[in-house]
């Protein structure tokens, strides 16, 4: 079990100033006591009392000083840390005018990131490391916005695409399904191409209406982990067997290398729609006749990677980022049928981030690699 070790605290020069003005407040307020104690106690002052007790208790001046020199001088000591502790109070009610500027300040800046202002917030100098903090908050706050907007305006463009798109398919379906409806005496071999075109452009159609459903579903779902023992290498020749009806059509084949026996600590069902969804991809965009390569590679710091290689159009370099941003689509995957909602990436690096892994993808001379890191066991707590 690891443990944490204390984090030094940064704010030494709050916690120095704090320490000077107490420990000057007492100073202070023993050399005002000491002051009024040296100057007036055995003048005025005892004069004063000695007087103050003839006027009210009605005493003669013999028994007025004898108990202010037997009840009072004999406890002078608890008088004084009395008056101390008492002049203490005064100046540190004043001080606390100081020390609440702080609050202050940092609700000021609370308020600025509440109010969504793009300004730096500033706080004294005793305070920069909250004025840190508080910038990186607002830093933060203002990228997730951006990122949010970013994604509500390729949500709201890729539902526009998808809207005109389907036209085409569906323009398509009634026109050829009119044809052989007119066309009663239409020869069986024409009349067979209409209705393989036909049930192509539907099923193209039941595509496009199914990006939409998950357009929609992202929006909705919570992913939860049901995390259990699984056994990855199986687990991932299940889902080449799965492809081959897509391989088949293209003529590209997959290849698994990898240790038979490596198991990992996740969810099975999430897990495998990542690698559906990365697997989904690397078939769509392969070259005709290319092998699809998955290596599975055991690290010795307990975590476990597999990467999905293909042959394929060289991705960008700014765009191996951008590709799992949740509505992001790459500008080619418009105008081809394996174009999705752009949310297949952005679910699996979610799912990859849960499980305490990270997910990237690299690309050079025509080859493109997802990969995939996640720890072989249940992580720590």
């Amino acid at each position: 079990m690891k443990i944490k070790k204390k984090k030094k605290s940064s704010y030494s020069k709050l916690k120095f100033k704090i320490f000077a003005q107490t420990f000057g407040m007492i100073v202070l307020a023993f050399c005002i006591i000491y002051t009024v104690y040296r100057r007036f106690w055995f003048g005025r002052v005892g004069d004063w009392i000695v007087l103050f007790l003839q006027n009210v208790f009605h005493l003669d001046y013999l028994d007025a000083r004898n108990i202010y020199q037997y009840g009072m001088r004999e406890n002078l000591t608890l008088i004084i840390f009395f008056a101390v502790t008492f002049c203490f109070l005064l100046l540190f009610q004043f001080s606390l005018s100081w020390f609440t500027r702080y609050f202050n300040e940092i609700d000021a800046g609370l308020e600025k990131l509440i109010q969504g202002e793009n300004k730096e917030i500033v706080l004294s100098p005793e305070m920069a490391p909250m004025e840190q903090k508080l910038n990186v908050l607002r830093q933060t706050l203002e990228r997730r916005e951006l990122e949010a907007k970013l994604a509500e305006e390729r949500k709201n463009n890729l539902v526009m695409y998808l809207a005109h798109d389907i036209r085409t398919p569906l323009t398509s379906v009634i026109g050829y399904l009119s044809l052989l409806e007119e066309a009663s005496d239409m020869p069986m071999e024409q009349k067979a191409k209409y209705v393989h075109i036909t049930l192509e452009k539907a099923n193209r159609l039941e595509q496009l209406i199914n990006e939409f459903f998950e357009i929609t579903r992202y929006n909705i779902q919570q992913i939860v982990l049901e995390k259990e023992k699984i056994d990855l290498y199986y687990m991932l020749l299940q889902m080449m067997e799965e492809f081959y009806p897509l391989l088949n059509q293209k003529g590209n084949r997959v290849q698994l290398y990898g240790d038979e026996n490596t198991t990992i600590y996740g969810d099975s069902a999430k897990l495998a729609r990542v690698f559906n969804n990365i697997l989904k991809n690397a078939v769509a965009y392969s070259y005709e006749n290319t092998e699809i390569a998955i290596f599975l590679e055991e690290l010795p710091q307990g975590r476990i990677v597999i990467r999905f290689q293909n042959h394929g159009k060289t991705i960008p370099k700014e765009k191996l980022t951008s590709i799992f941003e949740k509505f992001y689509r790459m500008d080619e995957a418009r105008t081809s049928n394996t174009g999705g909602a752009g949310l297949g990436l952005a679910i699996a690096r979610e799912i990859v981030t849960m499980h305490g892994g990270e997910i990237y993808a690299e690309s050079e001379k025509e080859r493109v690699v997802f990969v995939v890191e996640l720890p072989k066991d249940k992580l720590e707590e």
